[in-house]
């Protein structure tokens, strides 16, 4: 197994994880192509963010993003953890977690002060997932309006 950034040779298998994340969220809905235009605008401006991805057997099996952004408060850098799925089928072996843990350190190494992100409200694994590995509720309420 091995964990590196995405390139853009990866989009088509990413696309492929994005359609198992998106059909179990509640608000998203897969588009190919909106999918591609997003990935790619990550993975071509790491001032954006930058895409950590699994590689087992020369496959793609997980993936996670980080997104880039400035903290007034903290008057530092701080990350969006978006996108963090693991396909179906190699779900269970340590695959999450170990590119959960290798993406909070590339955060940290990248001048990251702070990690936010966002689960479904129903979706309890992932918030003992996460849990798990040391983040906590915000009292901050996330509000989103479509543009």
């Amino acid at each position: 197994m091995q964990i590196r950034l995405a390139t853009p040779a990866d989009i088509p298998a990413l696309c492929t994880l994005l359609d198992q994340l998106f059909a179990q969220e509640a608000e998203f809905t897969p588009d190919r192509s909106a999918q591609q235009r997003g990935l790619a605008a990550i993975i071509d401006d790491p001032a954006v963010g930058e895409i950590l991805v699994t590689v087992a057997d020369t496959r793609i099996v997980a993936m996670v993003n980080l997104l880039y952004t400035v903290s007034t408060a903290l008057g530092a850098r701080v990350a969006l953890l978006e996108d963090m799925v693991v396909d179906t089928g190699a779900r269970g072996a340590g695959i999450g977690s170990a590119l959960l843990e290798q993406a909070i350190a590339h955060a940290r190494d990248s001048g990251c002060r702070r990690i936010t992100l966002l689960t479904d409200d129903d979706n309890a694994a992932a918030q003992r997932f996460y849990g798990h590995h040391g983040f906590t509720r915000s009292p901050m309420r996330p509000l989103r309006r479509a543009l």
